[in-house]
């Protein structure tokens, strides 16, 4: 711990167009992103910066010469390179990327397409049949082109109409064509950054999203300011959805303007193998990963009936540390090995992440930062660094990133307010919205709750939303709950909140609703779940204020549904109890 720990070095990021030059500049012929084809070939493509530069503005060129400019252009499709071009290729000439989450039901795909009047979309393979299904529904109204990222499409030209249907290798190939016949195009145009550059609907697990507004200088600035705060390592594998802010910006964005190795996964059944395979140094994640591979780790060592010695060699090798001797990598080398043998930093974000799975990683030798970011936030607001950690906070805020609490209880827990050059412009055709959580000082709040130390590093309680108000009016986060009762041996997931009497409406009971691990319980040789939960919550609740007791125990026979971010959607839970 040192409060004069210094800052790393980072590249200064002006506008997109001159982060993919730059980093063509400052890289050249290193790998600057690796993928597959298909996540069974042996074969791993890899693209320097310079044939990325290449690529971006042979696709830019292209999409200026189609009148593109300036336009809103929407892209929806699962995580690859052209996905990747098309997000820098069309803020390189001055247009608005409206990402979409591939995932959603064809109205809200359509929804944003045509609310934000998107001119032209971009879909990947995995998207081809709602984009064929919302043509045949008579969507899409605004689109004039359509870019398959996959090399054929097959949307037969009855759908299409008078929308044109290009490939994306066909694209670049028109656009490298007028750029070596001297098309400049791509380059005689001046960004403003403060301009809006990207519409990024938050997936929310509350109900419906809005459409956040940001400009390059939002998503440039907050990678330039955020980056000073990390030593991030050469090679990471870029595993959480690209239209989230989490996923484009900090893993592309703040990556490649670093010099960094993005391996694009394949999707989240291949991860495992991928990182054995790819053997990355750092990742970039969402508790929900970590929550998994903690489960691993431990599920491995009890099957080789070796949970105890772990945990032995875990205290012994802290101790030796304390000492300041390091024999982590070797003395835990097996279970490295399960995550590539080369990992050695996770930087988290996105939601609270349990302090004991912080520790465990750190006992075997790979450091997790936990970080907190929001998408109107660009994303990222704070973050523990490489050396200099606050157990159970989330960081200090990055560079000219202001913080306050807003109406502060006596414990200094309020809502966190950010003020910053990282902060959007608003909420898309959405006023009222955006005048809801902006103060008069210009202040955004969050709808997070937490609190400073005396030192400015931030702790999260909650989210505001999840609030459960009692008749006292007394405060209770779900959240504070829910970290208690993950570290209980047999819980899988778990969602706190105030439940509904079938019999008696008006009587808020607190609940905490349980999908077990049902193969921990067998090997611990439980066979009545209900029972071994109500009693451990009992435990618990001795532990807690009184109004802060779980009530009634709810299991589940399957997981929470969640969206693409791996959080759990709150708003689709039955709260209602017998």
């Amino acid at each position: 711990m040192n409060k004069n720990y210094p800052i790393y070095q980072t590249t200064f990021i002006d506008d997109m167009r001159a982060l993919v030059e730059e980093a063509a500049q400052n890289f050249g012929e290193s790998t600057a992103i690796s993928y597959k084809d298909n996540p069974w070939d042996k074969e791993v493509k890899k693209v320097s910066f310079s044939q990325w530069r290449n690529d971006v503005r042979a696709l830019g060129t292209a999409l200026v010469s189609y009148g593109l400019r300036e336009e809103k252009i929407a892209i929806v499709g699962e995580n690859s390179y052209g996905w990747c071009c098309a997000f820098f290729g069309a803020m390189a000439i001055g247009s608005v990327t409206v990402p979409v989450d591939k995932e959603l039901p064809l109205d809200d795909i359509d929804g944003i397409i045509s609310t934000t009047g998107c001119k032209a979309v971009f879909f990947g393979k995995t998207s081809e049949s709602k984009i064929k299904e919302i043509l045949a529904n008579g969507g899409l109204k605004s689109v004039e082109l359509l870019i398959s990222i996959a090399p054929e499409s097959k949307i037969e030209a009855d759908l299409l109409g008078k929308k044109s249907l290009k490939s994306i290798s066909e694209v670049e190939a028109a656009g490298a064509a007028l750029y070596a016949q001297g098309d400049n195009s791509y380059y005689d145009y001046k960004i403003d950054v403060n301009k809006l550059a990207s519409i990024v609907f938050t997936s929310g697990t509350t109900g419906k999203g809005k459409g956040v507004m940001l400009s390059q200088a939002n998503i440039c600035l907050d990678m330039t300011l955020g980056m000073y705060n990390f030593d991030i390592t050469r090679k990471t594998l870029h595993v959480l959805p690209p239209h989230h802010t989490f996923g484009s910006t900090v893993n592309y964005v703040g990556h490649l303007a670093q010099g960094c190795e993005v391996y694009i996964s394949s999707g989240l059944k291949y991860v495992s193998d991928e990182i054995k395979e790819q053997q990355p140094t750092h990742l970039i994640l969402v508790p929900a990963f970590l929550e998994v591979m903690n489960r691993k780790i431990w599920a491995t060592a009890r099957k080789g009936k070796k949970e105890t010695l772990l945990k032995v060699m875990m205290k012994v090798s802290d101790l030796l540390r304390k000492m300041g001797i390091d024999v982590r990598r070797k003395l835990f080398g097996s279970v490295l090995r399960a995550f590539g043998g080369k990992l050695e930093l996770i930087i988290s974000g996105g939601a609270k992440l349990d302090e004991d799975i912080i520790r465990t990683f750190d006992s075997l030798g790979i450091t997790i930062l936990n970080g907190y970011g929001i998408t109107e936030c660009a994303p990222l607001i704070s973050a523990n660094r490489n050396k200099y950690r606050k157990a159970g906070s989330v960081g200090t805020p990055i560079l000219a990133c202001r913080v306050k609490i807003d109406n502060p209880d006596e414990n200094g827990e309020g809502e966190i307010c950010v003020k910053g050059p990282n902060v959007m412009l608003g909420y898309y055709n959405n006023p009222e919205a955006t005048a809801e959580v902006f103060d008069k000082d210009g202040f955004f709040h969050t709808g997070d709750y937490g609190k400073l130390d005396e030192e400015g590093w931030i702790y999260i309680t909650g989210r505001k939303k999840n609030l459960i108000i009692l008749s006292n009016g007394k405060n209770v986060y779900p959240e504070e709950i829910e970290a208690d009762l993950q570290k209980v041996e047999g819980v899988s997931e778990v969602v706190v909140y105030a439940g509904e009497s079938r019999l008696q409406k008006d009587k808020i009971t607190i609940v905490a609703e349980i999908f077990p691990d049902a193969d921990l319980l067998a090997d611990k040789g439980i066979s009545n779940a209900q029972e071994y939960f109500e009693t451990q919550v009992k435990l618990l609740n001795a532990k807690m204020p009184s109004y802060k007791a779980v009530k009634h125990v709810k299991l589940r026979d399957c997981e929470f549904q969640k969206n693409t971010s791996r959080k759990i959607t709150r708003f689709n839970i039955d709260k209602t109890i017998d």
